[in-house]
């Protein structure tokens, strides 16, 4: 199996960078081959301009995702655009490795899929969900948040985890059509002793070991609606 882990922290001795050098090393022992996307020692560019592209169709006006598209068929899209597709292209999970933001993942974490997941090839022309362009790859976020499960749970005062996540669960990763595992979550983790991190650690080993056990995320399969994406059930229903 070829495993991309997009890794997103600042810190390269951090609690999110030892779950990614314990995936890296664990996926490596088990016999996969593993590339590491580390974007802030890439530098990457977060912002989603006209600068991502070395031509365009229309140089007046720029319509991005229909310039997303144009760029990939010519390969004029950024060199480092190119080069995260080449790695999907390649990988067959993806390791999406980031510390919670405001509810969600840090800037630089959100431009990698504003330029990398491009229309035309993840996405597009009634391409989603169950027909994405990226149908048959697995993606798994491996998160740590500082607030503790109670808060993130039904009833719980920010809400449930799933929905503070759906605009990346759902809107993101199977909306391009990717078979979507359950998350990871390490905890409350700036405020836990070291033997309560390093038993999340190992927590977390179990879990890569246990990926193919694990059932995905159900979301809208594209034979339920039709052409004009209403519903086929609510369709009969009325007649």
């Amino acid at each position: 199996m070829n495993v991309l882990i997009v890794f997103a922290h600042n810190e390269p001795q951090s609690f999110n960078a030892s779950m990614k050098n314990l995936a890296a090393e664990e996926f490596r022992a088990q016999g996969h081959e593993v590339v590491v996307s580390d974007l802030y020692a890439m530098q990457w560019k977060a912002v989603a301009d006209r600068d991502d592209f070395r031509s365009r169709a229309n140089a007046d006006y720029l319509i991005y995702a229909l310039e997303q598209r144009n760029g990939y068929e010519k390969k004029t899209l950024a060199p480092d655009i190119l080069a995260e597709l080449e790695k999907l292209e390649w990988a067959d999970l993806v390791i999406f490795n980031f510390p919670v933001y405001w509810f969600s993942m840090p800037a630089i974490l959100k431009g990698w899929f504003d330029r990398v997941l491009i229309s035309g090839r993840c996405y597009g022309g009634m391409r989603f969900y169950d027909q994405g362009g990226l149908k048959g790859k697995k993606a798994m976020l491996a998160m740590t948040i500082g607030g503790q499960q109670h808060m993130l749970s039904e009833g719980g005062i920010h809400g449930e985890l799933e929905d503070m996540l759906r605009p990346i669960l759902r809107g993101t990763l199977a909306y391009t059509g990717m078979t979507v595992l359950p998350p990871f979550v390490a905890w409350h983790v700036p405020y836990i002793k070291p033997e309560q991190r390093a038993d999340m650690l190992e927590q977390y080993r179990r879990r890569l070991r246990e990926l193919d056990e694990l059932e995905p995320l159900r979301f809208p399969s594209m034979d339920d609606f039709d052409d004009l994406l209403r519903p086929k059930a609510a369709r009969t229903e009325a007649r």
